[in-house]
């Protein structure tokens, strides 16, 4: 009987300890302040929809956003370029992002809220932007429109897993 308790405590223990991990959120270290993301949540939301989105990607020859953009982001303008990001991701890709499972339109759906939340905080930050940070996003919208817009929001889609990188280890 003893034995069977502790089993159970063990297993009790364990599984209160996953769930606490999956929403726990990390801290975003930027430049003027600090913003908390739950990257537990976007890696499950983008894991659902990532097969389908780059499965209907036809612009195979094309990237939108290159991980030298994303690495390269010079000191003190995280913030700035996050926020860009982000504003792209939802006014650009969401809004034109298509799934035929609705299971797959829910998770792209979560994930845009989610960023939304995040630049909701990151509007506190009063982030300043400098000539170069805005370059690197002007040529992101350039790519983006050389490709049909449905074209353009799959493949920014199946290259969100480069911006979670990213957001992970500005985490780390």
């Amino acid at each position: 009987m003893m034995k069977m308790l502790l089993g159970c405590t063990f297993c009790l223990l364990l599984l209160l300890s996953c769930l606490s991990e999956l929403g726990e959120s990390r801290t975003l270290s930027l430049a003027s302040c600090s913003v908390n993301v739950h990257m537990h949540e976007l890696r499950k939301y983008y894991t659902d929809i990532r097969s389908e989105a780059m499965g209907r990607d036809s612009a195979i020859g094309v990237k939108l956003l290159d991980k030298s953009l994303i690495t390269h982001v010079q000191d003190g303008q995280t913030c700035c370029f996050l926020r860009l990001v982000l504003r792209f991701y939802v006014e650009r890709v969401f809004s034109n992002y298509a799934s035929s499972q609705p299971q797959q339109q829910r998770c792209s759906s979560a994930l845009a809220n989610a960023f939304v939340t995040i630049r909701k905080d990151i509007h506190k930050c009063h982030c300043q932007c400098e000539e170069d940070t805005q370059h690197k996003i002007d040529s992101l919208h350039a790519e983006f429109n050389k490709l049909d817009i449905n074209q353009a929001a799959q493949k920014a889609v199946g290259e969100l897993d480069t911006v979670l990188g990213w957001l992970e280890g500005l985490s780390a």
